[in-house]
């Protein structure tokens, strides 16, 4: 190493204790104690011939010297970060990493999968079930499947799958409240929502209900646990027809009203916008808009899953 080029190391705790203003927070980021951070700071201090920080009783205040010397450190750590990504990715060409929810990876993705790797057996796909949003920048997924809107910023969106959804409630509730006769009543009842909280407006906008109180009640980023949030009474649920069809038809839930499609309320393939074109991406965005399209030719029931 040059000898000019401060350890590494020290480089670190200087740039987590500048950010922090904080030794003890430095060292609980970095999985050290505060003495080791302290000595690391005297290191580079010594090694740099100049005082970077201000020790007073209460914390560590950056001097001249390190406030001029803190965005060029930052910098190379981001610099570094972005060469060490591009090496990985180079050697991952050929795993394709797909975030999905569990249901809809089950229920709609895993069954085609193999279409896919006969058309590209160059390309591994690798699976991950999760239900919150990716942070494609420090996750590794290169594509992601998600509900919603499709409304994502710095984000190509494509829509796969528009689901057919219900209005569905515990017994409980109903006989609580009892059975709505028209989309306007739902508006005074509680309700269970996802993650985003839009698919109740929608709903009541697609049935021309327009005067509605902002969105209440709990919220979910798993559906598994919003239909168990409304089949325990706790609010009326939107949920995807064919994924309650088992509990309706058991009498565990009530269809309130008839089932509403919302063009909008649906499945996106979602990556980032400058990733767009590459090879092993646009093949997995052709290859499932087109299953989407043979699914929708065909009136398919598993097109409703979420």
């Amino acid at each position: 190493m040059d000898p000019k080029i401060p350890p590494l190391n020290a480089l670190k705790a200087f740039e987590a204790a500048a950010r922090h203003l904080s030794v003890k927070l430095a060292a609980e980021e970095l999985c050290v104690t505060p003495g080791a951070v302290s000595q690391m700071l005297k290191t580079l201090e010594t090694h740099l011939g100049v005082r970077l920080f201000e020790r007073v009783p209460r914390g560590i205040y950056l001097t001249d010297a390190g406030r001029d010397y803190l965005p060029s450190i930052r910098n190379a750590f981001r610099q570094i970060a972005e060469a060490s990504r591009r090496v990985a990715a180079s050697t991952d060409a050929g795993v394709l990493t797909v975030s999905v929810t569990p249901f809809f990876a089950s229920a709609w993705l895993v069954p085609r999968m193999a279409s896919f790797q006969d058309a590209h057996p160059e390309i591994d796909l690798q699976i991950v079930t999760s239900s919150a949003l990716v942070d494609f920048s420090r996750s590794g997924v290169d594509v992601a499947i998600r509900h919603g809107l499709g409304r994502y910023s710095g984000l190509r969106s494509d829509r796969v799958v528009t689901v057919e959804m219900v209005v569905v409630a515990a017994p409980s509730l109903v006989a609580r409240l009892g059975r709505p006769k028209r989309p306007a009543d739902l508006a005074h009842w509680p309700q269970v929502h996802d993650a985003e909280r839009k698919g109740w407006s929608l709903w009541f906008q697609t049935n021309g209900v327009d005067e509605v109180r902002a969105p209440r009640g709990p919220s979910f980023d798993d559906t598994s646990l919003l239909l168990k949030a409304v089949m325990s009474g706790q609010g009326a649920g939107l949920l995807p027809a064919a994924m309650v069809a088992n509990e309706i038809e058991s009498g565990e839930l009530i269809q309130l009203l008839d089932t509403a499609q919302m063009e909008d309320f649906a499945y996106y393939l979602v990556c980032p916008a400058h990733k767009q074109d590459q090879p092993k991406i646009a093949a997995f965005r052709e290859w499932i808009l087109g299953q989407a399209q043979t699914a929708h030719a065909e009136r398919s029931p598993t097109v409703a899953y979420r």
